[in-house]
């Protein structure tokens, strides 16, 4: 992801931003494009002065017609952060209040049944490809949502995965930095492992180490937008539901979890010895986030409640998850 590059009066101090931030271990990638849009919006109302007023804040604040209540608010928390940081060096700015914005509602995961998972690989396996622009989506789109599915991982864990991260040899993917800074390895299943060398002679034979493997073509990475189109048009030829909120492509992630939670329960396994390795898997930093999943299954599965209790009875009643980690 390549940086903005900073127009306005305050372009030095974006850029130490950004720096500082990385120093300290952060990627900022997408914090840095925030500050981008930022820094545009003040090239267009033609701040000449170091100095952030209300009103000059106020106008960046205001919801725009299309945007989301979260999107709203991740726009006011980039401009306050920035706000912060130029106080803290000496420079007069307006801080824009916390509590400006409504939370959205909270999204309760779609766990997909049996049922719909295989209605919508079947629609999966129906894609075509298009020349002009998506020669490979027929050969990728099938392999690369039944990894989202069987493996647990992130959107941008799989989508991002160059050639020398994906080891056929051992039937697993490198995900190198992830959240949390910290680097895993993931297994593919066997079957998928077959796909993917498939994949890899057909589109990768002359590919240096460092293409991307699910690519659109060649240099070219699959973005988030490209991937969430193919699933709503897949969702809709499977006959499933949209309701404007859900199911998200990282439904899969929770689907994933929950059955992988279900069969470990259903075979009577200590889920205090197996969750440590779902949170490896997972790319979890605390025990709380992989607990999470704990209350969702004993919530999608009453049957499998009681023991669920029996092993986890605070866990199941308090976790409270951060609901940030999606892409």
């Amino acid at each position: 992801m390549n940086d903005p590059v900073f127009q306005s009066v305050f372009r030095n101090e974006f850029e130490e931003l950004v720096a500082l931030k990385r120093a300290l271990g952060f990627k900022y990638e997408t914090d840095a494009l925030s500050f981008g849009r930022i820094d545009a919006f003040f090239c267009d109302n033609g701040l000449t002065e170091k100095s952030l007023s209300k009103e000059i804040c106020d106008a960046w604040c205001k919801k725009r017609s299309y945007e989301t209540a979260s999107n709203h608010a991740s726009r006011i928390s980039s401009l306050r952060v920035f706000c912060k940081y130029i106080n803290s060096l000496g420079l007069p700015a307006y801080i824009p209040p916390s509590g400006i914005t409504k939370h959205p509602p909270k999204y309760n995961a779609h766990i997909f049944t049996q049922e719909e998972l295989q209605r919508f690989f079947g629609a999966v396996d129906s894609s075509r490809s298009v020349p002009s622009e998506c020669p490979y989506r027929s050969l990728v789109m099938p392999v690369f949502f039944r990894i989202l599915y069987t493996s647990g991982m992130r959107v941008s864990e799989l989508r991002l995965a160059k050639i020398r991260d994906v080891d056929l040899g051992r039937g697993c993917i490198c995900v190198r930095e992830g959240k949390n800074h910290k680097d895993r390895l993931v297994p593919i299943h066997p079957d998928l492992v077959t796909e993917c060398i498939h994949i890899k002679k057909q589109i990768h034979a002359e590919s240096p180490e460092d293409e991307y493997f699910f690519m659109i073509r060649p240099g070219r990475e699959m973005t988030l937008q490209n991937i969430y189109k193919n699933f709503r048009r897949y969702l809709e030829k499977a006959g499933i539901s949209h309701t404007g909120r859900g199911p998200r492509v990282h439904d899969f992630r929770h689907t994933y979890c929950v059955n992988l939670l279900l069969q470990w329960t259903e075979e009577g396994k200590d889920l205090m010895a197996y969750l440590p390795y779902m949170r490896t898997m997972l790319g979890h930093e605390s025990f709380e986030e992989t607990a999470y999943y704990l209350k969702m299954t004993a919530a999608a599965f009453p049957s499998v409640r009681e023991s669920l209790d029996k092993a986890f009875p605070t866990l199941i009643r308090e976790v409270i998850f951060d609901d940030s980690e999606f892409h």
